[in-house]
């Protein structure tokens, strides 16, 4: 399909994007392809650009970088369990509202307003949180940082396909591609090692030299659009209160409810509630109001919908690796916060040497194929995690971890080409707040399903292995007799130990049967999008490279 075709394919544009259209540069049309001299860049754009990519970094950094030192943060705001889980949660509700947000308010006050105000109250938030002294300041510190923050990251993506040309998009891509991708995936590797050498607030204020730095640069240089203040008068106040109830509650539903048994809980039964009520006000606002507060006509483009179902997916696989590599090397490794930071830092390293190398393929490979080769390469990595058992370490990981980075990579650069590549100036902003919403409820489904599945599936194996070594055993008698023999002689109550133990291991190899099951799952899940990447419509290449994010 050629880009001018695909652009058909999409909503035809109303007065609203027509006006928008007509307000966009040049250089912002998909079909200004021909190399030339309206291709050049300007210093001036490059490095406002850059210094937007650093904020949306820090922006999705802040998702992950908490992972692996929530117990730090837990002692030192005496939290309970149930309460420190929250840190994540807060942050994930309040950015996942504003994401959709983010289009409406981008064309009301403009790029360079959303995002500096973003950027200045992200840091400001983010010293906040250092200062923290109790878990319930700790927990609005985080959603405001959760909800400010989110207005910097789909800015990136609109930006990078409004401002440069398709000639330029192999260089451009990779670049963006690799901050979404990379910064969830070394959160914990850089959380991990500022707790363990300086302290948990550190996690916060590493945040604020840059962040004030950004706000500056971002604020002097961007002149990509101008606000339309008229806009405020047709605000969709219906519209974002549904908007809120919708994720909101569904983001509460899916963090909580593996841990609460479901509908089981009152709280997440009146959620689950007001998150259906409303999803019917969002969408009835969303399809009947004058100016919603998110445009859903992208998905009308063939490439669009299927670009955000497969970034759905890809949220999966990559919150959900994120979270069960550090789960894994806790729980059945027992590795610190710094051990795990450490191992886990093999996946950053390969999507940072496959960056470059994904960008120079996107301008030249079928997008569908490379696509196809992305999802085979994860979902490689997670067959071969299949295979784990109690004592796998650094060097089991080491092929896996390298998959995925290969995976995630030669996937999501084609994803986001094929997704926003096709897309009119005037849907851009929009388009891109749903874009990179799916990839962060695709997590948050993933999270949700991956710790069902763990808890079912470690208490079925917990079960049928208990079933073989319950007294009458051979086997097991035998064992736990030579363990207590061991233990009498040491002095201690040998049998009362022995068992003691048996039951530990026991518990043990139902959890590490359990990962097993959870990584077959995500094998299966990456092996049908293999299959669903021929129903994309073949992207027009750009002129001198096109590709792209």
């Amino acid at each position: 399909m050629s880009a001018a075709a695909a652009v058909s394919a999409g909503a035809a544009p109303t007065s609203r994007q027509g006006a928008a259209a007509a307000a966009a540069p040049a250089s912002a049309s998909p079909s200004a392809s021909a190399a030339g001299p309206g291709d050049a860049i300007s210093p001036r754009r490059m490095i406002a650009f850059l210094a937007m990519v650093f904020g949306m970094f820090m922006a999705i950094l802040d998702i992950q970088i908490v992972s692996a030192s929530l117990a730090e943060i837990q002692a030192g705001l005496s939290a309970s369990s149930d309460e420190i889980a929250w840190v994540q949660t807060a942050y994930l509700i309040a950015e996942v509202i504003m994401i959709p947000l983010s289009g409406f308010l981008g064309r009301m006050l403009s790029t360079r307003v959303l995002f500096t105000v973003s950027a200045a109250g992200f840091t400001a938030a983010s010293a906040l949180c250092a200062t923290a002294t109790n878990i319930d300041q700790m927990i609005v510190y985080r959603a405001i940082q959760g909800f400010i923050g989110g207005g910097m990251i789909p800015s990136v993506f609109a930006a990078a396909f409004t401002i440069f040309p398709p000639s330029k998009r192999a260089i451009v891509s990779p670049m963006i591609g690799l901050v979404a991708t990379l910064a969830p995936t070394i959160g914990p590797t850089i959380g991990g090692y500022l707790s363990h050498a300086f302290s948990w607030h550190w996690l916060f204020l590493v945040n604020v030299p840059p962040g004030i730095l950004v706000a500056i640069a971002v604020w002097n240089l961007v002149d990509f659009d101008k606000p339309n203040l008229k806009l405020f008068s047709k605000f969709d106040w219906w519209g974002l209160l549904g908007l809120t109830a919708f994720l909101g509650a569904l983001e509460y539903v899916l963090e909580e409810g593996p841990l609460n048994d479901w509908f089981e809980d009152e709280a997440i039964l009146v959620l689950a509630v007001v998150c259906a009520f409303g999803g019917i006000l969002f969408f009835w606002r969303a399809l009947r109001a004058a100016e919603p507060i998110v445009d859903l006509s992208a998905f009308r483009n063939r490439n669009f919908a299927f670009g955000s179902l497969f970034s759905f997916v890809m949220g999966i696989g990559l919150y959900g690796l994120t979270y069960l590599y550090p789960v894994y090397l806790g729980r059945i490794r027992g590795y610190d916060s710094l051990m795990i930071g450490q191992t886990m830092f093999v996946s950053g390293l390969t999507m940072f040497v496959m960056a470059p190398v994904s960008g120079f393929l996107s301008a030249r490979m079928d997008l569908r194929v490379m696509m196809a080769i992305g999802f085979l390469a994860f979902g490689s990595g997670t067959w071969l995690m299949s295979g784990i058992t109690h004592d796998w370490d650094f060097w089991e990981l080491f092929i896996p971890q390298i998959l995925r980075g290969i995976g995630l990579m030669m996937a999501m650069i084609p994803i986001n080409n094929v997704a926003l590549g096709t897309l009119s100036p005037a849907q851009m902003k929009g388009a891109s707040g749903l874009y990179n919403l799916t990839r962060n409820l695709g997590g948050a489904v993933g999270l949700a399903v991956i710790n069902t599945l763990l808890n079912d599936r470690d208490a079925l194996h917990y079960e049928r292995l208990a079933e073989s070594v319950r007294w009458g055993s051979a086997e097991a008698e035998e064992r736990i007799a030579s363990m207590a023999a061991n233990f009498d002689a040491a002095g201690l109550d040998g049998q009362a130990v022995a068992i003691s133990r048996m039951a530990g291991i026991v518990k043990r190899e139902a959890m590490v049967m359990a990962f097993s099951d959870v990584f077959l799952a995500l094998t299966a899940l990456f092996a049908v999008l293999v299959l669903l990447s021929v129903f994309v419509a073949k992207p027009a290449r750009a002129g001198g490279g096109g590709g792209g994010h």
